[in-house]
């Protein structure tokens, strides 16, 4: 499974941009996707996840601000970013596993098996 972040750039504080995760290859075997960022000097953070039955969780610094949602049949992922901060600016990346979501591991990256390349935010 190959993994291409898009719609990344720069935004003012308050502004709004929808990242892109095009996902290619055995797509099929996907079952939880998710949107991770790190930040220059700070640990990669988990973002939001969407299961293969649309279930979704958020990390609490996103939480009423972003969403994550996916097109099965264009086997994309989207996060839409909405009251954007200074400190959301980061490298935000995709992952999938072909493992069911599990609020035990989803944080962790390494739990992931396909990773994007990463796209940058900048808010300021």
């Amino acid at each position: 499974v190959q993994l291409v972040e898009s719609g990344g750039g720069s935004v003012q504080p308050g502004g709004s941009l929808r990242l892109s995760c095009a996902a290619s290859g055995p797509t099929s075997s996907t079952q939880c996707m998710g949107w991770f960022r790190q930040a220059p000097g700070k640990e990669r953070e988990r973002v939001a996840n969407i299961n293969s039955d649309g279930s979704t969780r958020y990390g609490d610094s996103v939480k009423g601000r972003f969403t994550i949602s996916k097109d099965n049949a264009k086997n994309n992922v989207y996060l839409h970013m909405n009251s954007l901060k200074p400190e959301d600016t980061a490298v935000y990346s995709c992952a999938a596993t072909w493992k069911r979501c599990s609020d035990r591991y989803v944080r962790e990256f390494s739990w992931y098996n396909f990773f994007g390349q990463g796209t940058q935010v900048t808010v300021s």
